[in-house]
């Protein structure tokens, strides 16, 4: 999510003077410890090498020396070959031939060696004594094999240390990334939209340049701001733009780096990353993922609880709340669980703020495209602003998947300009699924297939409340086998009650074209029904649409960003589930004899749409529309009576994926293209 777009720039260059304004620091940042000189590390092998040079290399390198016997010495000396000798008190004799040849031998001591010295006397052989002694050197020679073995269990012991987090003395340091000089160049006007959370996090910024304006104002500087949003929304990005705009240290950790196997790691984690953040204040901390360590206290089964997580919840909460506000440190934190964290983390004191970073609006689509696309050859008839129509309920990170797609087909097919044809097919492979022209339909499924999306198309096209169709298609991609494509002309933020009727009727219209045509359903509207009952389900027991129940919700009034939960516990008795069994079934009965009802008028149209699918297998929505004004019935008054009760377009963001169930209206502020697909069993 990375844009300079022009219809943003006048805002983002306010945000950026603003973030970048003001009077340089009265207190710098205290400078890192040094770290210790990376030749350190060398001075045990050094030594280990030095030692065994020391040690082994006579015995590698031995002096040419003869050994002679105590019989063969004398023979020397008798015949004058001796030149000098020299001899301990041991009887150790080391000597010199006059050819230059050195010997050695050993004197007997239990004899009388006078004799052997007059002989040496008569023969002129230089004499000499010598009594052994023990010297410091050969006593350090001694002990160095023990002093290198210590060292070297030594060594091998702190490399094992480091490469466990720090060993037993460092285990608890925390691996926190210090982002301090050479800071992401990542500015708050590279992200497109969200001006409104840019401009709360450039207060924070701001605050901590210039702290005396708002002291002298009376106002206090939060103390932490909580971003939360669907995934891929672009939060690390933003906080990355933080850090880019601060001219503050900016220590950045995971919440998966305070876990560890051992209890009070974690804890003591957190304290050593406050620790050096109090040290180069004014500082922020940005903590991703935060769910990791934030999650409820005591929500283990039987009331139980993880020892370790708790404890360093319970460190991060009074790290925060122990916070003296002269000291400018601000935790900047992510997460797209909200609802799984602990209340005393989210009160004012700790979090501050909560900033939503939603999906994007169709404005900023086109942002984020454009972003995207720099670098890239786009052809003539690439109209972006139609590609952001297109793709609602896509996230920053689908939209750049959507340009590489896009990319990526024009490469296959041997080009390097993107086309509108090339974004077209990469949306469908993300939404659908690759294309694979091994699957082939037989001829009675491809027929099914064709009635099944033309009941879906005309339905949507004959209800008042339904979203326009812009595709039909019949060929396989992924595990659908086709799809009916919805996209909504303006992105809704509520949804009426003749709306959820209508959706009803159009995601059952494919199963309802197969009763007509075939008699029987089949396998291929499972997908339907099931996206079906989820949606009645939900007018039911969320928003109160039937007269049954009454106007009744039980809903977890959370936003569920990952997708919705089961209800764990039901907060209602059997008799309230048995009326809602009964309603859900009334709604999904009525849908259908609606959409039956429908393709029964239309019946000619149906079959003509039929035809050209199975003659051109993709078709977009302006040849449903020829269709229905050739083929139109006689009985359009019934049907637009009875229209006005039931059929329409389906609900969601994201709602191309079929697996999906519709999102909440509350949750997801725009409605996403819906796809009505026959689903391999």
């Amino acid at each position: 999510m990375i844009s300079k777009a022009s219809l943003h720039r006048s805002t983002r260059r306010h945000l950026s003077t603003s973030a970048r304004s003001g009077p340089p620091r009265e207190t710098p940042p205290k400078p890192a410890p040094t770290p210790p000189p990376k030749w350190r590390r060398w001075l045990l092998p050094i030594g280990f090498v030095i030692t065994a040079a020391l040690l082994f290399a006579p015995s590698l390198f031995p002096k040419q020396t003869t050994s002679y016997s105590f019989t063969q010495f004398t023979q020397q000396v008798d015949t004058g070959k001796v030149q000098a000798v020299t001899i301990n008190d041991k009887g150790g004799v080391t000597g010199t031939l006059k050819d230059g040849t050195s010997f050695t031998s050993q004197v007997p001591t239990a004899l009388n060696t006078q004799g052997v010295l007059d002989r040496m006397e008569s023969k002129n052989v230089e004499v000499k004594a010598t009594r052994t002694g023990t010297s410091f050197l050969s006593v350090l020679l001694s002990f160095l094999p023990l002093l290198l073995l210590v060292g070297f269990f030594l060594w091998t012991g702190r490399q094992a240390q480091r490469s466990l987090a720090g060993g037993l003395g460092g285990i608890g340091r925390s691996r926190t990334k210090i982002v301090d000089a050479e800071r992401p160049t990542t500015r708050f006007a590279d992200v497109a939209g969200y001006e409104g959370a840019k401009q709360e996090v450039s207060e924070v910024i701001d605050f901590l340049r210039n702290p005396e304006r708002y002291r002298q104002a009376g106002a206090r500087g939060p103390g932490g701001v909580l971003m939360v949003g669907p995934p891929g929304t672009g939060k690390t990005l933003l906080a990355r733009a933080v850090a880019g705009e601060a001219e503050v240290p900016f220590l950045s950790v995971s919440g998966s780096g305070f876990v560890e196997m051992f209890v009070g790691v974690g804890a003591s984690r957190v304290r050593d990353l406050f620790s050096e953040a109090r040290k180069r204040a004014p500082s922020i901390i940005f903590i991703d993922e935060i769910d990791a360590i934030g999650g409820k206290r005591g929500s283990g089964l039987l009331g139980g609880s993880h020892d370790e997580r708790e404890q360093t919840l319970n460190q991060l909460l009074a790290e925060m709340d122990g916070f003296d506000p002269a000291e400018g440190v601000v935790v900047l934190a992510a997460t797209n669980r909200p609802e799984t964290l602990d209340p005393a983390l989210l009160r004012p004191g700790r979090f501050d703020r909560q900033v939503t970073v939603p999906l994007p609006a169709q404005s900023e689509r086109a942002a984020i495209l454009a972003v995207h696309s720099r670098g890239k050859h786009l052809a003539p008839d690439v109209d972006l602003s139609v590609v952001a129509r297109g793709t609602p309920g896509f996230s920053g990170a689908d939209l750049a998947n959507l340009v590489n797609e896009a990319a990526i087909h024009a490469v296959r097919d041997g080009r390097n300009v993107i086309t509108a044809r090339d974004l077209d097919a990469a949306r469908d492979r993300i939404i659908l699924g690759r294309r694979d022209a091994t699957n082939v339909l037989l001829p009675e499924e491809k027929q099914s297939v064709a009635v099944h999306e033309s009941g879906h198309a005309l339905v949507a096209a004959l209800s008042p409340h339904a979203d326009p169709v812009s595709k039909i298609t019949i060929l396989p991609a992924g595990m659908a086998l086709g799809a009916t494509q919805q996209l909504p002309e303006d992105e809704r933020h509520l949804y009426t009650e003749g709306y959820l009727y209508d959706s009803l009727a159009v995601r059952l219209g494919g199963r309802a074209a197969e009763l007509i045509v075939f008699g029987q359903g089949s396998t291929g509207a499972a997908n339907d029904l099931a996206s079906a009952t989820t949606l009645a389900t939900r007018m039911v027991r969320e928003f109160g649409l039937s007269s049954v129940l009454g106007p009744v919700g039980y809903s977890s009034g959370s936003p569920q960003y990952l997708g919705s939960e089961e209800l764990v516990s039901r907060p209602y008795s059997e008799e309230t589930q048995r009326i809602i069994d009964s309603e859900v079934a009334r709604l999904l009965r009525e849908a259908e004899e609606q959409a039956v009802k429908l393709l029964h008028a239309h019946r000619e149209a149906l079959d003509a749409l039929t035809g050209i699918l199975l003659e051109r297998e993709t078709v977009d929505g302006s040849v449903l529309d020829d269709v229905l004004r050739d083929h139109a019935s006689a009985s359009t008054s019934d049907t637009g009576g009875a229209a006005t009760d039931t059929g329409g377009a389906a609900v969601g963001a994201r709602g191309a994926r079929p697996e999906q169930a519709p999102p909440r209206p509350a949750d997801l502020g725009v409605a996403g293209p819906t796809q009505h697909t026959q689903r391999k069993p």
